[in-house]
């Protein structure tokens, strides 16, 4: 039977928490759109009349193909070029999903996606759903087919999978800026004494250029050596320019709840620097530079008003 006009109408309302579940399932928002159009043909060959609960219906169907492509993605994952990190998104944009609660924010944050990774299929779906959704373990047993006390389990272990030891620090957009804004002025300063006085002695610096731009595919450990590379990340330099085509307009920005270091050139979102900001200090940066997940941040820039530059870089 041929879906009608409230059918299609009753999916599109549910299409953007849908997004925000398969976003933060698969870390990408390319896969997140295909599985929520995969969703759609689902909820198109269905008898939706005999649906009692369209949204438990969706939910479920979305879940266990966004963990179907979990599986296979693994196995990419292990010949993929360099380190893999989540696609960011940019601040605004609606597949970030519900941000009400400090859970809500944190489960959708730069760090926490990364974490993500540790964890496998079923774990990352009951974490998902309960911390971010706040889908009672009842409903999450139904849509993962397991028992209420299974689902349970697996969100504790989950649970302690994702806290890696450092206490996030929640920033609004405002303090998001000053961060950024005072960290490039460190990195631009020709000197690391100022770099290292922002980070924590622990810090890390890693990028995901996927094999098409190059990025540091292992991390740099601890406060000098994360200070000294991104002293040079921001040296000037003609080769550099050469990579990426020019000079990129940067921004002081934010993704994914975060302070986030945007780099844009021609209109083209080239890079995003994700900042993890803990009490000790600034505890990571995570750059994404692969061409392939800086589209959506590409499309959404167009559309919002980011103000001027802070500097040209290289």
């Amino acid at each position: 039977m041929p879906l009608t006009a409230e059918d299609v109408d009753r999916f599109e309302a549910a299409r953007p928490r849908l997004e925000a579940v398969a976003y933060r399932l698969l870390g990408s928002a390319a896969e997140a759109e295909d599985a929520v159009q995969e969703t759609f043909l689902r909820w198109q060959a269905t008898d939706v009349d005999r649906i009692e609960v369209p949204e438990a219906w969706l939910t479920k169907v979305l879940t266990n193909l966004c963990l179907n492509q979990l599986t296979s993605a693994r196995a990419r994952r292990e010949s993929y070029v360099g380190e893999w990190l989540p696609e960011p998104l940019l601040g605004g944009d609606p597949m970030l999903g519900p941000a009400d609660t400090a859970e809500q924010r944190e489960s959708v944050s730069y760090a926490v996606l990364t974490l993500l990774e540790r964890l496998s299929p079923n774990e990352r779906a009951v974490y998902v759903l309960r911390e971010a959704f706040d889908y009672p373990h009842r409903e999450i047993a139904e849509i993962l087919d397991l028992t209420e006390a299974a689902s349970q389990q697996i969100f504790h272990r989950a649970k302690q999978h994702v806290a890696d030891g450092k206490a996030r620090t929640e920033i609004d957009e405002a303090a998001a800026r000053r961060i950024v804004e005072e960290f490039l002025a460190a990195a631009t300063s020709g000197r690391t004494e100022p770099l290292i006085r922002l980070l924590t002695a622990d810090a890390i610096a890693i990028g995901d250029g996927g094999g098409k731009v190059p990025a540091r595919a292992r991390a740099f450990e601890g406060a000098v050596a994360v200070a000294k590379f991104l002293w040079g990340l921001f040296k000037p330099a003609e080769a550099k320019r050469a990579i990426v085509g020019g000079s990129p307009e940067v921004h002081a920005s934010t993704a994914n709840g975060g302070p986030a270091v945007v780099a844009v050139l021609d209109g083209r979102v080239v890079g995003i620097m994700c900042l993890e900001v803990t009490a000790e200090g600034i505890a990571a940066f995570r750059n994404q530079v692969n061409p392939d997940k800086l589209a959506r941040a590409t499309a959404h820039w167009a559309t919002v008003d980011h103000g001027k530059p802070l500097f040209n870089a290289f």
